[in-house]
């Protein structure tokens, strides 16, 4: 891992910038996700739709594909894993990879880890550090436990966008539309989709599917990964280790230059008494020698400069980092054992024979508790009886009873409209038969309609319908006319409410001017 080659500026984020950053790195390098994408992904939802539909269960093809998408998730994984250490991978090594990489982990992700919804946090930790041993999890436990919140919540938008394009792709359909036929096209669709889909519909709704996921998906996986980097930047401290790498290679460039300068020139440089050999010491040194030697000044201060170093905060975090199983190969275990009464009590301990009283009262009130709550709660109604009676003896009077619905008979109309539409419909509405007098109405100036807006409708044509026909009728006053007859017939059809004998005459006497129907 070359952590001084990455293309990422690494410091300690939160959650959900950790998020953003994945979401950059797939942005960045997305021709080079989408390229194997497509390629992986499309020959299999073609060969998968094809052996559904020779089997005649289409459904299975989009469920083959949404199972796979953790071993679709290779792909993006792939390529920005090593794109953020400085090597891109090219088509022909992210295709390669698909083969040989991840094999062992992806079968956990395609069996009961299938529905985790952590699976963008730990398939880094599986995938590429290829976590083993007896207690694999204690790894994706202290990567994945801080955040895992922060996953399940990303799996959780990803999962509800990719619903909306696939929703939005079936609803683009139907705004190539017309709006008169809207309705009838709706209504035909539902059918067609609850009753028996043909398989065109079928594939076509396995193919907005596959489109949704290969949108979202890969920006789903980057997610994933930016959180798993921040984890590990947090934990290992990696912009640290990069500063010094930098360091280091700043101050190896430095000091070649001059080690080699130092080498051609110093010994010209020394001074001749330390090129000659030395005597051996004398057996008795003199006192001068015996002087102690000045201390060496350290030389950090001069690289680093002065700094005050927080001891408390340092020693804080040192206890946090031990306290990490990882790091401490220390655990504690508690365990409840039997208490052997036949062994003598040790001497010295108190004498904590008053604690029976207490659990005594305690054993009392949970066994008793409940009857005393009873009874405490009739004694508070009983007193405040005055106040809630009153209301208890309005609320159990008996109620009258309610109306019968009204009875309303069967319209029966004459095949055809008679010679004196205005003269029937009074007739009728004299007898008493008002909604037999205004559906005359209504037929007849339903034909008449038909007829000024040169129309044929449908048998059995409801209100909508006829209003939306009589818009080809040329006169404005003609088609204010006819949908104020609709919302009196309505009214009396459906609302029970009927006009006055004054505005019934008046409609008539308009429709006849207008509709210029007999006399």
């Amino acid at each position: 891992m070359r952590l001084e080659q990455m293309t990422v500026h690494l410091r300690a984020r939160s959650a959900w910038e950790a998020i953003e950053l994945g979401t950059a790195l797939v942005r960045r390098h997305a021709a080079v996700i989408w390229k194997p994408w497509l390629l992986v992904t499309l020959p299999l939802f073609v060969a998968f739709n094809a052996a559904a539909w020779a089997i005649d269960a289409i459904w299975l093809a989009g469920l083959l594909m949404w199972w796979l998408k953790p071993a679709f998730d290779r792909i993006p994984l792939f390529v920005i894993s090593r794109a953020t250490f400085g090597a891109a991978p090219s088509l022909r090594e992210t295709l390669a990879a698909q083969l040989r990489w991840g094999g062992k982990p992806l079968l956990h992700y395609l069996s009961w880890r299938r529905f985790g919804f952590a699976r963008s946090l730990y398939l880094p930790i599986d995938l590429l550090e290829g976590v083993q041993g007896a207690r694999p999890g204690d790894r994706r436990r202290v990567l994945g436990g801080a955040v895992y919140g922060n996953a399940v919540l990303l799996s959780l938008v990803c999962l509800h966008f990719e619903a909306s394009l696939l929703f939005g792709g079936i609803a683009l359909i139907f705004l190539f539309v017309p709006v008169e036929s809207l309705p009838e096209t709706l209504r035909a669709g539902w059918s067609l989709i609850s009753s028996q889909p043909p398989w065109w519909a079928q594939v076509g709704f396995n193919g907005f599917a596959w489109l949704a996921v290969s949108v979202i998906e890969p920006f789903f996986v980057g997610a994933g990964f930016g959180l798993y980097l921040n984890r590990r930047t947090q934990i290992e401290a990696w912009d640290v280790e990069i500063a010094f790498r930098r360091l280091r290679a700043r101050l190896a460039a430095a000091a070649a230059p001059f080690a080699l300068a130092l080498a051609l020139l110093g010994p010209g440089l020394l001074p001749a008494h330390a090129q000659e050999p030395q005597s051996p010491a004398p057996a008795a040194a003199p006192a001068a020698a015996a002087t102690p030697r000045k201390p060496i000044e350290p030389t950090l201060p001069r690289v680093f400069g002065e700094a005050r170093v927080d001891e408390r905060g340092f020693s804080k975090a040192v206890d946090r980092a031990y306290l990490d199983p990882l790091l401490s190969g220390k655990r504690r275990q508690v365990t409840w054992e039997k208490k052997d009464k036949t062994q003598p009590e040790p001497p010295g301990q108190q004498d904590l024979s008053w604690l029976s009283g207490v659990g005594a009262l305690f054993a009392f009130i949970g066994e008793w508790g409940l009857w005393l709550l009873a009874g405490a709660l009739v004694v508070l109604l009983l007193l405040t009886l005055r106040h809630w009676l009153p209301w208890m003896r309005g609320s159990l009077r008996r109620h009258k009873p309610q109306p019968a619905a009204v009875e309303t008979e069967v319209l029966q109309l004459p095949d055809s409209l008679p010679d004196n539409v205005p003269a029937a419909a009074r007739r009728l509405w004299a007898e008493g038969r008002p909604r037999h007098a205004l559906a005359l109405v209504y037929r007849a100036s339903v034909e008449s309609m038909a007829v000024r807006a040169n129309v044929a409708l449908p048998p059995g044509a409801t209100e909508s319908e006829c209003l939306r026909a009589s818009r080809r009728m040329p006169d404005g006053e003609d088609r204010s006319l006819f949908a104020g007859v609709v919302r009196v017939w309505q009214y009396a059809a459906y609302g029970q409410r009927l006009p006055t004998v004054d505005e019934f005459n008046a409609l008539l006497s308009q429709l006849q001017q207008r509709f210029r129907w007999a006399a």
